[in-house]
């Protein structure tokens, strides 16, 4: 697969963990394209009076940052959410570059990280039932004779990941036909397909009690009948689950813990295998203690 004459831009969101970006980004500078791609940052201003420190530390750092084609930073005074700055930031990036690779300021990425995601956004420019390309792949336990280096699954990704400007604006953040779905069982069956925590985090998402972008994202891939592009082996770590992200409320090391930097065959034909599917959706299964709790707390 050869790569694009016109690079992606990388798309970086930040707030208030300056440490984390570095880190982030020092791996940014070890990719192979690093130096033939565009860097959109953008900084999102303070949330409480604590945040201003960390945060002018971060814009401190970020004017010393080199080793790409292009840097440019958009700051903002006032605090916008990580859901609002991603939904903004990535429509308006889109709508001058017509893709762009998505990260958050909590991402190790391999070497090989930027070819693969310029390399899968060229293949799959042309596939309208996929929505996005991710660079992490969970661990799931895939069928043994299984042998692509990829897979499709029925859910987006939210670590490292890449999409177009035609499928982004096919994104309902509204959620308009939600009440239509909780009356349809075979319906949110379907939509579950990728994970049992889709529906009970749709939920909360449409009653305030989160706020994200990325499980609108999922469901507009569900209304599209379309998939996300997954790697078996990771080209992204994630650093941020130590409980200081803004959707990490517990602490694990699991995450994320297998990257490996390699050759990914990428078929431009794949199709969904219905095993693997299956595998993907019981990694995403709910605990029985969180089920309770939502059937206690949130009635879903």
């Amino acid at each position: 697969m050869s790569l694009p004459a016109n690079l992606a831009p990388i798309v970086l969101f930040c707030f208030n963990r300056p440490a984390h970006l570095a880190q982030t980004i020092e791996a940014l500078q070890q990719n192979e394209l690093a130096a033939e791609s565009d860097l959109i940052i953008y900084s999102d201003g303070p949330k409480k009076q604590s945040d201003e420190a960390l945060i002018e530390e971060l814009r401190s750092y970020l004017k010393n940052i080199q080793g790409f084609k292009t840097i440019k930073v958009i700051k903002s005074e006032r605090n916008n959410g990580l859901a609002a700055s991603v939904i903004n930031g990535v429509t308006e990036v889109l709508k001058e570059f017509k893709k762009a690779i998505v990260l958050e300021d909590d991402m190790l990425s391999a070497p090989d990280f930027l070819t693969f995601m310029n390399e899968a956004l060229e293949a799959y420019e042309s596939r309208n039932d996929i929505f996005s390309v991710s660079a992490y792949g969970p661990p799931i336990s895939l069928p043994v004779n299984y042998k692509k280096d990829l897979y499709l699954a029925p859910r987006a990704s939210s670590w490292g990941w890449g999409t177009w400007l035609n499928r982004w604006e096919k994104a309902d953040w509204e959620v308009n036909a939600f009440s239509e779905l909780t009356k349809n069982k075979i319906e949110r069956d379907k939509f579950t397909s990728g994970g049992e925590d889709l529906w009970p985090m749709l939920v909360k998402q449409q009653r305030k009690v989160i706020d994200s972008w990325a499980i609108r994202w999922t469901y507009s891939q569900f209304l599209n009948n379309a998939f996300g592009v997954y790697p078996v082996h990771s080209k992204i770590r994630n650093i941020g689950t130590d409980g200081s992200g803004t959707n990490f409320t517990f602490k694990t090391g699991y995450y994320g813990s297998e990257m490996l930097a390699g050759k990914i065959d990428i078929d431009p034909n794949i199709q969904p295998d219905n095993e693997v599917i299956a595998s993907f959706h019981d990694y995403y299964k709910l605990p029985l203690t969180l089920k309770i709790k939502n059937r206690i707390k949130y009635r879903i």
